[in-house]
């Protein structure tokens, strides 16, 4: 198993600089990750950090709370897109799922996806907000609006990934979509558990830490 072939090498923070990008870039080339995942403002930059490797550039998109216009995430999407970006990792509206609206939030993923063609799409639950019926519901509306991957965390909700959020969102999906285990994962062991679970992506800002053994990690894993 190449588990650096896992990871979505990951820096989100509001304080993140353009050398911290470069940083996050050179990284990744040095370990050989799938992909690096940022910001929209920063997708233009990690396109050009990551010319002529493999290395995939994934962007987030109504990023952290999900509560933005389906028009605005569809602008932000394509904006991302154009820039370079490969992925688009997307948070679904909580709120909208919370109240009942299961029609708009399917709506609003299939947009996003409609918006990017054939690149990949992937669909933050946010699972610390969420009932194991409303991950199970959740999983099942990214499915039906053919998002690629439905992901459990953001990082900066109130909590993160866990197994059995994993579980339940495998029962779901099954082969229909892939998932994506991200928050907390800071160390080798951890992100060999989600890998062990079913997983094909590990989010997290700790991806040198844990392809080198290391056990000193960022404070933040997203």
């Amino acid at each position: 198993m190449k588990l650096n072939q896992y990871i979505d090498h990951t820096l989100l923070k509001a304080t993140a600089t353009t050398k911290d990008i470069e940083k996050l870039c050179n990284e990744a080339k040095q370990f050989n990750f799938k992909a690096v995942c940022v910001n929209s403002c920063y997708v233009n930059l990690a396109a050009k950090e990551l010319k002529n490797h493999k290395i995939l550039v994934a962007a987030v998109v109504g990023f952290p709370l999900g509560a933005m216009a389906t028009a605005s995430k569809v602008a932000e999407a394509k904006k991302c897109i154009e820039d370079g970006a490969d992925e688009i990792d997307m948070v679904l509206n909580i709120g909208f799922l919370k109240s009942g609206l299961h029609k708009r939030v399917e709506k609003d993923i299939s947009e996003v996806k409609k918006a990017i063609g054939n690149h990949t799409l992937k669909v933050i639950l946010e699972t610390c907000y969420l009932t194991d019926e409303e991950i199970t519901l959740a999983s099942s509306i990214a499915v039906k609006a053919n998002a690629d991957y439905i992901k459990t965390s953001t990082g900066f909700g109130t909590g993160n990934a866990t197994p059995s959020a994993i579980k339940l969102m495998k029962t779901v999906v099954g082969e229909k979509a892939k998932i994506k285990a991200s928050g907390g994962i800071r160390d080798r062991k951890t992100a060999l558990l989600y890998v062990n679970l079913g997983v094909d992506r590990i989010g997290t800002s700790s991806g040198v830490a844990i392809v080198t053994k290391n056990t000193e990690a960022d404070e933040y894993s997203y």
